[in-house]
């Protein structure tokens, strides 16, 4: 039996932490490849990039 993927715990718990209408607006795929990804789905991005926190390079 193949091992179940488990969510990013930071990423669960980001998303957890978007405004009410933010969570709304997300879709369930949206959500889940955010959550077992390494990309944020494009149409997401663009709903939560005012939350997003830039990382220094």
């Amino acid at each position: 039996m193949p091992e179940k993927k488990k969510p990013d715990p930071a990423k669960v718990a980001f998303l957890r932490s978007l405004p009410a209408e933010v969570k709304a607006s997300v879709t369930g795929e949206e959500a889940e490849q955010f959550m077992f990804g390494e990309e944020i789905p494009e149409s997401l991005y663009f709903k939560i990039k005012d939350y997003l926190e830039e990382s220094p390079d």
